[in-house]
């Protein structure tokens, strides 16, 4: 991305009218409010410990994904290329800020992904479709873990990044945002360091080098990138 298309908080927050500012600011207080409810339960006096910690548990693993698919459901949201502050667009920042709090404490996930098997169904949860018998590398991270689709028997390499989504600007010049799955085949391997954007598909059985950049809408194949028909904005 040269300079030019340089994505700022500036230029961005400018495409949003009054109203739509202050929306995009409420949703991004889930986090705090997050941590402020998991803070008092486990300060509460009168209940015991065990009961402190369990309600915690809950608030904090499963209320976030459970909410992402109520809002999926009630408010489906179409991949593609999203102009920033329409509908769609409104949806996925709700989507994504009810992840926020396992991309600031990375810790989290990794506690999931030391038992065996209990990674993939907390994956489900959120609506992703995940595959048995997957190698989850040490600081895998995945943003937008709705829009993921994982094949069976799949390696990941050290600190995979898998993003979903995209800001970028258009031939027009305008800011928008570009959201569609990643799909990694079955015995794919995907290697150490790499990062996976918006509707990158990995073939299965394929084998990936280390710190791959793959753009948007890439699909991997014999070694090699074949060209993808991108979705229609």
């Amino acid at each position: 991305m040269d300079a030019s298309n340089t994505v700022t908080a500036g230029n961005f927050s400018s495409l949003l009218s009054g109203p739509k500012r202050l929306l995009l600011l409420l949703i991004n207080y889930w986090t705090i409010l997050q941590v402020i409810a998991i803070g008092s339960i486990l300060g509460i006096p009168w209940a015991l410990v065990r009961w402190r910690v369990l309600a915690s548990v809950l608030l904090l693993y499963l209320v976030p994904p459970l909410m992402a698919r109520i809002i999926r459901s009630l408010s489906p949201i179409r991949e593609g290329h999203i102009p920033v502050g329409q509908r769609d667009f409104f949806i996925w920042w709700a989507l994504f800020n009810l992840q926020v709090i396992f991309c600031r404490f990375p810790a989290l996930e990794e506690v999931l992904r030391l038992v065996p098997g209990l990674y993939g169904p907390w994956l489900r949860l959120w609506g992703a479709r995940v595959g048995s018998l997957i190698y989850w590398g040490a600081g895998l991270r995945i943003l937008d873990r709705s829009f993921v689709q994982i094949g069976d028997g799949v390696m990941f390499g050290a600190t995979v990044r898998i993003n979903p989504h995209v800001l970028a600007r258009n031939k027009q010049g305008e800011l928008e945002l570009i959201l569609s799955t990643v799909r990694i085949g079955s015995e794919a391997l995907i290697g150490g360091y790499s990062l996976l954007t918006a509707g990158t598909e990995i073939a299965p059985g394929e084998c990936t080098k280390a710190f791959l950049i793959s753009p948007p809408f890439s699909k991997w194949e014999s070694g090699n990138r074949v060209a993808k028909a991108e979705v229609a904005p």
